[in-house]
């Protein structure tokens, strides 16, 4: 069968640049899953995205579905004919719904009986007939949250779509999408290239638009960009500050990138650089440039969309561009400085933190009593960290952090030692909002670990204290994240704190703000539960958290410490055989009515067998190195340690009935057995590691 390369192009006004490499996969994810379910073969489907099209290429496409033959089973043989050989009703309904003459069927004969059968021939349809639904469907799936329409079409999109290309090789599809026919058009560069040119086969698409001076590779694209910031940095011994986000946002903004340097007045440098640095990535899209010790350069790179023939003109028209946004972030930090944060506390009443929980002044009193607590839980400061807690959300009434949002925190600090705040106190503004995202960096003191861990335990005990749990993928307070947040802190610091100790305590500063009874349980289950997908991030297999989890572990450092020691107990050659066994006592238990958690008392008076007296000894033994052990959560020393005992368990279930018919012998060994099962959930379930 013939196969060509197919390619179908969307042109459109300047599309959402933060959605621009989302739709673009989106487009050939969905065009290829439309093409698998019509069995239509190819070789592979990739895509193209610039500011003004989207587009997918498919490469050797099969220009139609092969045929098939689809077998249809009639009724059984048994009932198409009455006693005479005549076809019933049944049967010729069957057969007439076919097509066919019920003489003309086929006899499927199995073990089980004999059917009437039509091989039905199914011709397959060609590309041309089928490509139209193919691009509907995949258009109607792309992530598009607010369509809209234009002119007088009743086709909703993103953006207005002015063109629409289909070809197969050379030859045009004819089909309809978004009220628009297709054809060979395709647009050009808004300024450098033509307005509309005819492109006369799919696989000169990529080629044809550099010509008309647009990159439609959006990956390329944006390593261009890259790669012309890092020349002109480096040409500048300087390094250009972006990430990823800033880097594809950029290239979504471009058709024809062209890095151009350019430059504002120094006397801006006296302004923190967060600032001037957030107002040009983010409000401008430009690129900064620091130097080897991290500070903003005057200097910085801009991206623009044209080759102008006076460079100057557009660097001159950026620099006026930036100049303003410059000069506001510079009065507001010189009017901001004129106040200091302790002033600003009283219009933190006129805030609403969350209606049932108050404002945020009282949010920061509350921060400010458990950043004192934890402190005095982690060897910090207290009063540093009370001080710290109370100022924490003052600058969110600063005229600079009012106007650029994202350096709340950053102004705080900057703020605090101006006021001659302790530097303990102004770095704990900057921190307490870390970690902010995966992998982000943590409090670099135990006065910041304090406020950053009061901060997001306030917030999860005030929003679970009212009943208001996330549900599904809706959590409004990032509740998530601040029990990440949480466990990252006290796991990655080795802070030596206990989360049911940590949220009563925030509750206990709420009052009788909460209304929901279970708070603690389920705040502490809650974040308990979040470490699950942390470690599962981290590669630990699921029954090793399983069997952690199993004993509920309030200490983050200690639940940590068990995870590292069940996962080294797992790998050791007793590993299987001793959960097996801690199975099987674990089910003789529970059959038994015997409480898990309840003293065992055993009488060696009692103890017959050789087995059972061997075995109680040596439990006796490892019962000494596990007590040894417990005071520096020293698991993995309590594991090798049972791990000794798998003989001596294999001696005794091989050779001691456990339900002896004397009732004293029988109760002595199950306390036996239950102090077995004592030892190895001091660590963990070790149960839970036996193969099903």
């Amino acid at each position: 069968m013939r196969t060509e390369n197919c390619l179908v192009e969307l042109g459109t006004e300047e599309l959402p640049p933060k959605a621009l490499k989302s739709l673009g996969e989106a487009f050939a994810a969905q065009f290829e899953a439309a093409l698998t379910q019509a069995d239509l073969s190819f070789n592979s489907v990739s895509w193209f995205a610039a500011p003004r099209r989207l587009a997918v290429y498919v490469s050797g496409l099969a220009e139609g579905q092969a045929d098939k033959v689809v077998e249809k089973r009639g009724p059984a043989v048994s009932a198409a004919f009455d006693a005479d050989g005549n076809p019933t009703k049944a049967a010729q309904g069957w057969a007439r719904g076919n097509g066919i003459s019920v003489e003309e069927a086929e006899r499927l004969v199995t073990d089980k009986g004999e059917w009437l059968l039509h091989k039905a021939h199914v011709p397959g349809q060609s590309v041309a007939e089928l490509l139209e639904s193919l691009i509907n469907q995949a258009v109607s799936k792309l992530p598009i949250p607010k369509p809209m329409r234009w002119g007088n079409y009743n086709t909703q999109f993103i953006r207005p779509v002015h063109t629409l290309c289909v070809l197969y090789g050379s030859e045009i599809v004819n089909v309809s999408v978004l009220g628009l026919t297709s054809g060979r058009t395709v647009q050009g560069h808004r300024f450098h290239g033509q307005a509309r040119f005819e492109l006369d086969h799919a696989d000169n698409y990529a080629a044809a638009l550099k010509q008309q001076y647009v990159l439609a590779d959006f990956e390329a694209r944006k390593d261009k960009v890259r790669q012309q910031l890092e020349d002109a940095a480096k040409s500048l011994s300087l390094t250009p500050d972006y990430n990823e986000d800033l880097l594809e946002e950029i290239a979504s903004l471009v058709e024809w990138p062209v890095v151009l340097q350019a430059g504002f007045d120094k006397t801006f440098l006296d302004v923190p650089k967060e600032a001037l640095i957030y107002t040009m990535k983010d409000d401008q899209k430009y690129v900064p440039l620091l130097d080897s010790e991290g500070n903003l350069s005057n200097t910085f790179l801009f991206v623009s969309n044209i080759e102008s023939q006076d460079a100057s003109q557009v660097i001159s028209g950026n620099e006026k561009v930036i100049r303003p946004r410059l000069a506001d972030a510079e009065f507001f930090f010189n009017s901001d400085k004129k106040s200091t944060l302790e002033s600003r506390l009283d219009s933190l009443g006129t805030v609403l933190f969350q209606k049932q929980l108050g404002t945020l002044k009282e949010k920061s009193e509350r921060i400010s009593a458990l950043s004192g607590f934890i402190a005095s839980q982690i060897g910090a400061d207290e009063t540093h960290a009370a001080r710290a807690g109370l100022l924490a959300k003052t600058d969110l009434m600063s005229n600079m952090v009012m106007e650029f949002p994202d350096v709340q925190g950053v102004m705080g600090k900057y703020y605090a030692l101006n006021d001659g705040e302790n530097a303990s106190v102004a770095e704990a503004l900057y921190e307490q909002y870390m970690p902010r995202f995966a992998g982000d960096a943590l409090p670099s003191s135990g006065v910041s670990a304090a406020v950053a861990l009061a901060d997001k335990l306030d917030t999860l005990v005030g929003i679970f204290g009212i009943g208001q749990l996330p549900k599904g993928d809706k959590d409004p307070f990032a509740l998530r994240r601040a029990a990440i947040g949480v466990l990252r802190i006290v796991t990655e610091l080795s802070l030596p704190l206990d989360l049911d100790s940590l949220v009563a305590k925030a509750a206990d500063v709420y009052g009788e703000k909460l209304t929901n009874q279970d708070t603690q349980d389920q705040v502490v289950d809650f974040v308990l539960g979040r470490f699950t997908a942390l470690l599962q991030d981290q590669d630990v297999a699921i029954d090793v958290i399983q069997a952690v989890a199993a004993r509920r572990p309030t200490k983050p450092a200690d639940y940590l410490a068990r995870i590292n020691a069940v996962a080294a107990f797992k790998d050791m050659s007793e590993a299987e055989a001793l959960a097996a066994a801690n199975k099987r006592v674990a089910n003789i238990l529970a059959k038994q009515n015997v409480d898990e958690s309840s003293e065992a008392s055993i009488d060696p008076s009692l103890l017959n067998e050789v087995p059972e007296k061997a075995l109680y000894d040596a439990l006796n033994a490892a019962q000494s190195e596990v007590n040894q052990a417990i005071p520096s959560q020293d698991y993995k020393r309590i594991l090798t340690t049972l791990a000794t005992l798998r003989d001596v368990i294999d001696s005794f279930f091989d050779n001691v009935m456990v339900m002896a018919d004397d009732v004293a012998v029988r109760q002595n060994r199950l306390a036996l057995l239950s102090l077995l099962r004592q030892l190895f959930l001091t660590t963990a379930d070790i149960s839970i590691l036996a193969k099903s």
